[in-house]
C-alpha cells in the first residue's frame, strides 16, 4: 500500500461571476491571479491578466465592470475596488483605503438602483501582519465617491458575499467565520434612505457546517447562497452542508438546494436572455443551471 493522496498545489480557484448585457460571463481565477470570459456561444477567453487577486465582481448601472482586489492566494493583491470601462479599458480606483488606513482583502461587491455600491473586506489568510485596520466590514461608496464604514463588529464577525434588495432597503450579508464557534449566518439588515445600517436581523444559520460564500437574489426576493463542502478542511467546521446553491425566502425556510458536485463552491449569478441560467463558480469549475425564477438584476441606464 502506498502513501494516501494529496493536492500538491491548487492551479485555479474560480470566484465572482457577472454577466454583462451581452451575456458574457466575467469570472475571476484566485490562484492564477486572473479574470476570465466565457461569452454567449461558449467561447473561453482571458479579460484581464495580473488581476490583483480579483474576487467578486458586478456590473453598474452604466455597465462597466467593479471588482474586488483583495489580498489572498498569492501575492500581488492589490487590496482595493476598481472599476473598469470595458469600451475604453479604462481602470479607475473607487477604494483601496479608509479613514487612511489600507483595506483588508475586498472580496465581494453589489450595487442598489441609485448606483451606490456595497462591498465586503475580511481577510481570510492566515498570515494578518500587513493589516492596518482591527475591523473586517462593509462598505458603502456614493455615486460621488465616497466611502462609508456601514457595519463592522460585532455586528458582523467576517463579511463575505452580499446582496441588496430591488427596493434599495435591505442589504443581506454573509458572515463566515470559519473559526471555533464562529458566525455562519446570513443576516438581513435594514437600510435607511441613505444606504445606512440601522436594524440586524438573522435569516439562516449554516453553523456548524460550511457557511456562505456568495450569493445572488431572485425576483421573487429568494436568496441564492452558496455554501457547504465535501471534504471537511478544519476541526472547527463540518460537513453537515453539502455543497450546493441554497435557495432561502428572506423568511428564512430553506426551499431547495442546487447540488454542485465539487469543492469548494465560491459564488453565482444569473445570466441568459431571460436571466434563469444561474451560473456557479466552485473550485476550477464553471458551472451552469437552469432556474425556475428570474434572477434579480439593476438594469444599466
Amino acid at each position: 500500500m502506498g502513501t494516501p493522496v494529496e493536492a500538491a498545489t491548487i492551479v485555479a480557484f474560480l470566484e465572482g461571476p457577472a454577466v454583462d448585457a451581452y451575456g458574457t460571463v466575467y469570472f475571476s481565477d484566485l490562484r492564477a491571479n486572473r479574470i476570465m470570459t466565457l461569452t454567449a456561444d461558449g467561447e473561453l477567453g482571458v479579460f484581464r491578466e495580473d488581476a490583483g487577486r480579483a474576487n467578486g465582481n458586478v456590473f453598474d448601472r452604466q455597465g462597466r465592470l467593479v471588482t474586488c482586489e483583495g489580498a489572498e492566494h498569492g501575492p500581488r493583491g492589490r487590496r482595493r475596488v476598481t472599476r473598469t470601462d470595458i469600451a475604453t479599458g479604462e481602470v479607475e480606483v473607487l477604494a483601496e483605503s479608509y479613514e487612511g488606513r489600507r483595506l483588508n482583502s475586498p472580496n465581494d461587491v453589489t450595487v442598489d438602483t441609485q448606483g451606490r455600491l456595497y462591498f465586503t473586506d475580511p481577510r481570510y489568510d492566515a498570515d494578518r501582519s500587513d493589516l492596518e485596520m482591527d475591523t473586517e466590514g462593509v462598505y458603502r461608496i456614493d455615486t460621488d465617491g465616497t466611502v462609508t464604514r456601514i457595519i463592522g463588529q460585532p455586528d458582523v464577525e467576517r463579511p463575505n458575499g452580499l446582496a441588496v434588495t430591488p427596493d434599495d432597503r435591505v442589504l443581506y450579508v454573509i458572515d463566515s467565520n470559519h473559526h471555533m464557534d464562529g458566525n455562519r449566518m446570513v443576516w438581513a439588515f435594514a437600510l435607511d434612505a441613505d444606504g445606512n445600517a440601522v436594524d440586524r436581523t438573522p435569516v439562516y444559520d449554516f453553523a456548524p457546517g460550511r457557511g456562505g460564500d456568495g450569493m445572488e437574489l431572485d425576483v421573487a426576493g429568494n436568496l441564492y447562497v452558496c455554501a457547504g463542502i465535501l471534504t471537511q478542511r478544519l476541526s472547527t467546521e463540518t460537513t453537515q452542508n453539502p455543497p450546493g446553491v441554497y435557495v432561502i425566502t428572506p423568511s428564512g425556510e430553506l426551499l431547495e438546494r442546487i447540488p454542485i458536485p465539487t469543492d469548494v463552491i465560491t459564488n453565482c449569478c444569473f445570466g441568459g436572455s431571460d436571466k434563469r441560467t444561474l451560473y456557479v463558480t466552485a473550485g476550477h469549475m464553471l458551472y451552469r443551471t437552469r432556474v425556475n425564477v428570474p434572477g434579480y438584476h439593476v438594469h444599466p441606464d
